[in-house]
């Protein structure tokens, strides 16, 4: 089996990754002018090279074009920077991530763990996600990931049903079961995210109170809790679908957007939600907010 591999010069690498995962990525790294790879820095990291090169790695039926038009309208150097493709041979992509993943910590007591080192994680009253990678990509190391999975360690979850709108990996929807929500529904419209999610929460032993489906079976339907890690574009476009799936009084979280895009994705919700401060981290920003009784007029 071939794959596609996008090769991607940007000044934004960490930006780069986050759109190439957004497009269904089954991993990204970064190497230099020698093609020397550093995989998937941890939160905070920055790449080693002045001329670093973000790539991608997709399914061989991907389309180059569309993944190139979206990095060129989303980065902020987008009028600037270079994309070019390949196709390339298989190898052991999962070995490859593996070996550079460690166990990540989220909150109090919330670990997303690649199932070979769980027994690095020793906290006695640890959350344990175990997540491998697959074509869907989400392990909790990019900002926006980690943006959402912390809140959602900071919430109540107890009985509460949640939406995971976009749910790549399904690592949103499969942590909130695992901090005791009662149900939850993964929705994306990449058919390899669906079965990801559906086989990483049966390796957690959730798969009974999960449901992953496409946007044409999804169901709209009031939620405790609503997530949408996507892209500012689709957030937008989705604000009243994901109003109506929120509960009044239930809670919403969206990331995926650029800092600068901020203001556009909050004012699309602003007719339904009461907003907290946002949260920023390395150019992404997370919203949060309540819903209201009603939309505001």
């Amino acid at each position: 089996m071939a794959w596609l591999q996008i090769r991607v010069r940007s000044r934004h690498p960490e930006f780069a990754e986050e759109v190439l995962l957004a497009h269904g990525a089954g991993a990204v790294s970064f190497v230099d002018a020698v093609d020397d790879p550093v995989l998937e820095p941890a939160p905070g990291e920055t790449p080693l090279w002045a001329n670093t090169v973000t790539l991608g790695l997709f399914a061989e039926h991907a389309d180059p074009a569309a993944i190139g038009a979206s990095l060129r309208e989303l980065l902020p150097d987008g009028a600037e920077i270079l994309v070019d493709h390949e196709l390339v041979e298989d190898r052991d992509w999962v070995r490859v991530w593996l070996k550079d993943c460690p166990p990540l910590r989220f909150g109090e007591r919330l670990w997303v763990v690649p199932q070979e080192k769980l027994h690095e994680v020793t906290q006695a009253d640890a959350v344990v996600l175990k997540l491998d990678p697959g074509l869907a990509f989400g392990t909790g190391t990019h900002p926006t990931t980690a943006l959402c999975l912390e809140w959602l360690a900071a919430q109540d979850l107890r009985g509460k049903t949640v939406l995971d709108y976009g749910c790549g990996s399904g690592v949103l929807a499969i942590a909130s079961l695992l901090l005791g929500a009662r149900r939850a529904i993964g929705v994306d419209i990449d058919p390899q995210a669906i079965r990801a999610t559906r086989d990483n929460a049966a390796v957690n032993g959730v798969d009974a109170r999960i449901e992953a489906v496409s946007p044409d079976d999804f169901a709209p339907a009031a939620c405790d809790i609503v997530v949408a890690n996507i892209l500012a574009n689709p957030l937008v476009e989705l604000a009243p679908l994901l109003a109506r799936c929120t509960r009044h009084h239930g809670r919403i979280a969206l990331a995926g957007l650029l800092d600068r895009q901020a203001d556009e994705v909050r004012a699309a919700y602003a007719p339904w939600f009461c907003f907290d401060a946002d949260v920023s981290r390395e150019g992404w920003t997370r919203i949060t907010g309540c819903r209201n009784e009603a939309p505001r007029q």
